[in-house]
């Protein structure tokens, strides 16, 4: 029976998605979990994983197409199972350049060293390949992103944003798939743009900026996709879910001690940060704390039976909080591996779906940057984050005595529909407790 794939909703407010890029083609066998495309929302591109296994049999949505959560975006089906408007796989001498292209593309993205079928022929040169006629829309872009006349690859979004402050295309480099324009390049554009003014061409007169009031202010500058996303959640949640906050010192030292023992005789890969022994500590406390796992509905609350971690990685378009999975199993080791490559994977675009939506509960970290308090904000519909803030050097009073120690700040902000300060307290002196004693994280 055929399988419907349709476009997730990867974040509570996620309305559309645009198809960067097609990783299978008509005719290919999907098993279920392989990564079946490439979608682009407002503030990440991720991997769409395909959840049954099956032969794809038709593609709904081109690349670079832009549709509604929701929509149908391809079919799957058995080998033998005819699909109403599927078409037939052509031979690959019959296959249009682009589409080989695209293949060996894929092939490469997807770490294969598999050589092309031998009836394939050698793909065409670049010019050839993105050749196609085009009819400039407004603001001199045409239907697949060209700028007067170029054969320029844009997604929708990022076309968008270019018309909307009057950029030119021509004058962007795309980093995406076969070069294809995305949202992040414009946007890196116009920032380098706005630093230093480009000088007007015969083509296209620079528009005149907009004029500073009587006073001196500063022209207006235009919020990116991904700061209008951030926008709507951040005032989503402060307008719906009534905060409270709760603040504690966590003395570190031991922490620290134990940290420096592992590291010693640990690879790259396996060394453990001040945010991981953090992460860890937070699974155990979400054990026995489940209300901090939790959502609020009007119908009562969701209590979460997988410990998803999200945690803030700061990108040079703004800030994105992908999960470490099922984190209530994993060793300390574990969670260092995952963050590293969920940090990398994240920076390169590659995420997966639930990687981007599936969070339970969040965990922002400024202590990189010597900063002594974050208080963040609840990332809906969880219901709390913790804050935390850099390990310093300061004193405090043990036995009586004035020593130095390793103290770091966290701070808990909490939906108060679903839990307590009372119930704050305990949650967050949980976690004090396990830093302060790390021989628990090990066990």
């Amino acid at each position: 029976m055929a399988t419907e794939v349709t476009m997730p909703q990867m974040g509570a407010d996620m309305t559309e998605g645009t198809l960067v890029k097609w990783v299978k083609q008509v005719g290919d066998q999907v098993n279920r979990g392989e990564v079946l495309a490439e979608i682009e929302t407002d503030k990440a591109t991720v991997e769409l994983e395909a959840f049954e296994s099956g032969v794809l049999k038709k593609l709904v949505v081109e690349e670079g197409e832009t549709v509604p959560v929701g929509q149908v975006i391809a079919i799957l089906g058995a080998a033998d199972e005819q699909v109403e408007g599927e078409t037939p796989r052509q031979p690959a001498a019959e296959t249009p350049a682009r589409r080989g292209h695209g293949e060996a593309s894929a092939r490469q993205n997807a770490g294969t060293t598999t050589a092309q079928r031998e009836e394939a022929p050698p793909p065409a040169p670049e010019t050839e390949q993105m050749h196609v006629n085009i009819t400039p829309g407004p603001g001199g872009a045409g239907a697949d992103g060209a700028s007067g006349g170029g054969r320029l690859r844009v997604s929708p979004v990022a076309r968008r944003i270019a018309e909307d402050a009057g950029l030119d295309l021509a004058r962007v480099t795309g980093t995406g798939p076969d070069g294809r324009i995305l949202r992040r390049d414009v946007e890196a554009a116009i920032s380098g743009r706005q630093a230093e003014p480009a000088a007007p061409t015969a083509t296209a007169p620079a528009r005149p900026a907009p004029a500073a009031s009587a006073k001196g202010e500063a022209a207006a500058q235009p919020l990116t996709r991904m700061r209008q996303a951030i926008a709507r959640r951040m005032s989503q949640s402060k307008q719906t879910a009534p905060h409270y906050y709760l603040t504690l010192d966590i003395d570190m030292t031991e922490a620290m001690a134990f940290r420096s023992q592992l590291n010693a005789s640990a690879s790259e890969e396996q060394k453990v940060s001040v945010n991981d022994l953090v992460v860890k500590a937070c699974a155990l406390a979400l054990e026995r704390h489940p209300k901090f796992n939790a959502e609020f509905s009007e119908s009562g609350l969701r209590m979460h039976a997988d410990i998803n971690i999200d945690i803030g990685i700061a990108m040079d378009e703004g800030l994105i909080a992908p999960a470490i999975l099922g984190c209530a199993g994993k060793t300390l080791g574990q969670i260092a591996r995952e963050s590293k490559d969920l940090v990398a994977r994240a920076k390169s675009g590659a995420l997966r779906a639930e990687e981007y939506s599936d969070g339970t509960f969040t965990i922002t970290n400024l202590g990189a940057y010597g900063v002594e308090t974050l208080i963040g904000i609840i990332n809906p519909p969880q219901a709390a984050i913790l804050g935390v803030g850099s390990v310093m050097p300061q004193p405090a009073v043990r036995d009586g005595q004035v020593v130095v120690r390793q103290l770091m700040k966290v701070a808990l902000s909490a939906d108060h529909r679903v839990s307590d300060g009372a119930e704050g307290a305990r949650f967050i002196k949980e976690i004090q407790s396990l830093l302060e004693n790390p021989v628990s994280l090990a066990l």
